[in-house]
């Protein structure tokens, strides 16, 4: 049977709409600070927040290894209720480059050792692919992975990135727990095709990217410089005239959130919130102030006008310029 992401993700009555994807503390956004992290994990276990999210290439194992030591070092309650869901296939190179995807069953056992080795865990609540290997079909992988279900391993099966089509195929090769996407005010590719597919289906969602990368949070400014090594520094919507462009968007989105006296990061995880209890947002806070603002989002509440005014400020499509590079996008199956 299929599970409910938001019970899935957490145990408490408050905070446990949300998960805390862990990312950006290992890679892909500059430099972070590893005690900051753990703390910040920390924190968000005590808050309620339980769905712990990385991925085994991110940092090329760091992220877990990080996670694990947040984990050995929490009390023994909040560890016992932390829930782990790991991303696999990405291939990686010692340059922090992407050479593909690797989906082949032998290769998804491969990984699922190293990660459950990094993370100091007897199994993960739920494994997924991070994207679909074109050269394996999805009813191998998701095959493979099931075989970890039934050994212990593995409690769930997950899915990302991944379009219709490939939904049904994996749920008609066994249960599917939730499909891990880009949601969010300036991410609305899935509202056409993507989620009514898992709501006729019965499979949740875990919605990452809901500040689009900070770019919807409130807190960047036209002219941030990104570092080499953080991922904006080649996003085309935070490249010249798309920057701007999206900046008008949350200027516009700031004046509702200043309305009702909350910040434009809570009114646009709020706003994720509001698309369906089948949906869990991920933060990625890399801090215990970034990850406070991010639950200040679960005492918003957004009625009929407000929505509506959030559409007027932000309409479908309206963002600059694609989430990812166009080598990348070319990679999704959620964009075919």
């Amino acid at each position: 049977m299929t599970m409910h992401t938001r019970t899935l993700g957490t145990t408490g009555p408050h905070a446990s709409a949300l998960g805390l994807g862990c990312m950006g503390m290992s890679d892909l956004y500059g430099e972070s600070d590893a005690a900051e992290s753990i703390a910040t994990i920390h924190a968000a276990l005590e808050a309620g927040v339980t769905l712990l999210d990385t991925g085994d290439f991110y940092g090329m194992g760091h992220n877990e290894l990080l996670i694990g030591r947040a984990l050995r070092a929490a009390p023994a309650a909040l560890r016992e209720n932390a829930l782990l869901s790991v991303k696999f296939g990405a291939l990686r190179d010692p340059d922090g480059g992407w050479s593909g995807f690797d989906g082949r069953p032998a290769a998804v056992k491969n990984f699922a050792a190293y990660s459950l080795q990094r993370l100091g865990v007897d199994h993960i609540d739920v494994y997924r692919p991070s994207r679909l290997d074109p050269d394996v079909p999805i009813e191998e992988t998701v095959g493979a992975i099931a075989e970890l279900v039934e050994k212990g391993w593995v409690r769930h099966i997950g899915l990302s990135e991944v379009g219709a089509e490939t939904i049904r195929r994996a749920a008609a090769t066994a249960p599917i727990a939730d499909l891990q996407i880009e949601y969010s005010l300036i991410s609305r590719g899935p509202e056409r095709e993507i989620l009514p597919t898992l709501r006729e289906l019965g499979i949740a969602v875990t919605a990452y990217g809901v500040l689009s990368r900070g770019l919807i949070s409130g807190h960047l400014t036209g002219g941030r410089q990104f570092a080499a090594n953080d991922f904006r520094a080649h996003s085309p919507r935070f490249q010249g005239e798309n920057l701007q462009r999206n900046l008008t968007l949350v200027e516009s989105l700031r004046k509702i959130a200043e309305q009702k006296d909350v910040s434009v990061a809570q009114i646009a995880i709020a706003w994720v919130l509001s698309r369906g209890e089948d949906i869990v947002p991920l933060v990625g806070a890399r801090t215990r102030e970034r990850l406070g603002e991010a639950l200040g989002a679960l005492d918003v509440t957004l009625d009929a006008a407000d929505l509506a005014a959030i559409e007027d400020a932000v309409p479908a499509d309206a963002a600059a310029g694609e989430r990812y590079a166009a080598e990348q996008m070319a990679m999704l199956d959620s964009e075919r």
